[in-house]
């Protein structure tokens, strides 16, 4: 097999799937950052909403049949948001360091799943098999579930909300100078705690693809590190949507890459499997300080 034999429908297909939870991961991201709240908790928020969809599901899977996935992953959102909350009022009214805040959130991903996979299966790796898992929707190889459509759908709505709509403009201000957005009789605390909650119930969304619109089970730690990686996406997009949906595509190609290689001899396993992490350094490195809001990081008082 040559290299380019490689690139075939399939593989785009599996740069589609590999670049959607990077999406919605970063574009929760974007709301967050843009109000000033930095959400280093995207990776715990993924496991989080990929364990309530997953669990939900199952558990409802009897009774509702086809409507538990949908059910699912509204509990996914849900609890990706609930979960930004607490970051966010760490953050907001408490004004304790957000990296910390959203390190220790990781920290527990990587533990409570356990504890609740042990109690309801009494195994702590992995849930039950989802019987009724999230459609597909498409032709051929190109068949995808819903969360992968909303990806790319977002990336329109969080253009148009951010650059179209006094809320979006609020979000802008509050991450760039929430005293003189404060000034002008903006709530600066209200602004930042929606834009947080949008982004763990984006994030938490990503978690529900991953967990049933592209497996069909909750295993531990099935993010490995897409939230880090979304958060670098980020920053290489500069902060924007359209210039996030670039770099998610181009990082989802690097992971896509190592999906495919993975099943080739071009390559040795140990460097396919690193090829996404290291292009995240390298980007980041190229990056350099980029448009960051002004705010981002700092407690408003």
């Amino acid at each position: 097999m040559s290299f380019l034999d490689l690139f075939t429908l399939t593989f785009l297909a599996t740069l589609i799937r590999s670049t959607t939870p990077l999406l919605l991961a970063a574009l929760g991201g974007l709301f967050s950052e843009r109000s000033g709240i930095v959400n280093i908790a995207l990776e715990g928020i993924i496991i989080f909403g990929a364990l309530a969809g997953a669990v939900t599901t199952q558990l409802l899977d009897a009774s509702l049949g086809n409507a538990a996935p949908w059910v699912g992953w509204i509990a996914g959102a849900l609890v990706g948001g609930l979960v930004a909350w607490i970051h966010a009022v760490i953050s907001i009214k408490y004004r304790a360091d957000q990296v910390i805040s959203g390190t220790a959130i990781n920290l527990l991903a990587i533990g409570v799943p356990g504890v609740i996979l042990s109690f309801l299966y009494g195994s702590s790796t992995e849930s039950k098999t989802i019987e009724h898992a999230l459609p597909q929707w498409g032709f051929g190889d190109f068949r995808f579930s819903p969360p992968v459509y909303f990806a790319f759908l977002m990336v329109l709505i969080g253009w148009y909300v951010l650059y179209k709509t006094p809320y979006g403009l609020r979000i802008r201000a509050t991450g760039e100078h929430p005293k003189a957005a404060a000034s002008m009789g903006v709530n600066v605390y209200q602004i930042r705690y929606t834009a947080v909650v949008i982004s763990g119930m984006l994030a938490g969304t990503a978690g529900v693809f991953l967990s049933m619109g592209f497996l069909n089970s909750f295993t531990r730690n099935l993010s490995a590190g897409q939230g880090f990686i979304a958060l670098a996406a980020l920053i290489f997009g500069k902060w924007t949507p359209l210039g996030t949906l670039g770099a998610t595509l181009l990082f989802g190609f690097f992971s896509a890459l190592a999906i495919t290689l993975g099943g080739a001899d071009l390559f040795p396993s140990s460097i396919v499997q690193v090829m996404p992490f290291l292009f995240t350094i390298i980007a980041l490195a190229l990056t350099g300080k980029g448009t960051a809001p002004k705010a981002v990081g700092k407690a408003y008082e």
